[in-house]
């Protein structure tokens, strides 16, 4: 049994970390400020050590990450529109607080962390699928203030031989990810939308294209990178290698759900990539991973969740 922190443990991927450590039987402590997570998501779970606070003040990660084996770091503001809006306020959350946590974790002799890295680093690129050696090209402060910490991780690898391991994710979905926020996943703002018999929105024309990666396939890249020997200072992509528009997910979750409604369609997100597919042999090769859960079999689980929460607040 090892000892994990799991920051931004109450959020979304987050909170599927802690549930999937906490089966396996590890000690987990989670440190949150709630900003964007919520305490319900761990509800279920007993025996998790919770900590309220802001990783961007250097005392708060210090408490966090003191005894702790591993760390999984997922806390973020993980929005591409938000951190346009307001870019000093992501910047704490994702530059900042990570700085810290690098710095703590080091401090205190951690065996490994895993960052959430982002593919908004490739940017508008046109090649596909995406490589970890491509060039960046970062079309948000989201998606430069991701890459600055995933270049953090590999800095501290090389100049302080601190083992550290960044997962790029992929428009990762599933149960848990709060569609009442207007930065949510599209995909948890479609299913709100269409259960409801609303039209959902559609930004630009709707054939940008997505790697849709369902959460648990991320939980076992992550927990991968967490054990995996040779693995400090790479940046490794983790989705399903796969793409498909939200055009042909709108339709697909339309079809799923039963409900007879027609998009919307509104202007382009600014800082959006057009296409985006990842290049999973270099989690093959170093993971021995491999999506368990495809696209299709993940929307339903994704829905019937939607629907069971539903049923529960009613």
């Amino acid at each position: 049994m090892a000892f994990y922190l799991v920051t931004g443990g109450a959020g979304f991927i987050g909170s599927h970390l802690t549930e999937e450590l906490a089966r396996r039987g590890h000690r987990v402590r989670v440190v949150d400020d709630l900003s964007t997570g919520h305490r319900r998501n761990l509800a279920h779970l007993g025996g998790v050590e919770f900590i309220e606070g802001d990783l961007a003040d250097l005392e708060v990660a210090r408490r966090a990450v003191a005894g702790v084996e591993f760390v999984l770091h997922q806390a973020a503001i993980p929005s591409v529109p938000r951190s346009v809006t307001d870019p000093l306020t992501s910047h704490r959350a994702n530059a900042d607080a990570t700085l810290n946590v690098l710095l703590a974790a080091r401090d205190e002799g951690v065996r490994r962390l895993v960052y959430a890295g982002s593919s908004s680093a490739y940017g508008e690129t046109p090649t596909l699928p995406k490589v970890e050696t491509m060039r960046t090209a970062t079309l948000s402060p989201y998606a430069l203030q991701k890459l600055m910490g995933e270049q953090y991780c590999q800095l501290f690898t090389q100049l302080y031989g601190f083992q550290a391991v960044t997962i790029r994710y992929f428009n990762v979905f599933g149960p848990r990810q709060d569609p009442s926020s207007p930065y949510s996943g599209v995909i948890s703002l479609f299913i709100s939308a269409i259960c409801d018999g609303r039209a959902p929105t559609i930004c630009g024309d709707g054939e940008q294209t997505r790697d849709f990666t369902y959460v648990s396939n991320v939980v076992d890249g992550v927990l991968r990178a967490s054990e995996a020997p040779g693995v400090a200072g790479e940046v490794i992509n983790v989705a399903t290698g796969g793409r498909i528009s939200i055009n042909a997910l709108f339709r697909a979750l339309r079809d799923l759900i039963g409900v007879d409604v027609a998009p919307i369609y509104g202007p382009a997100r600014a800082g959006d990539v057009r296409d985006s597919q990842a290049d999973i042999g270099k989690a093959r090769r170093l993971l021995g991973y491999e999506p368990a859960v495809g696209f299709e079999d993940g929307l339903r689980k994704t829905v019937d969740w939607y629907r069971a929460s539903q049923v529960t607040t009613a």
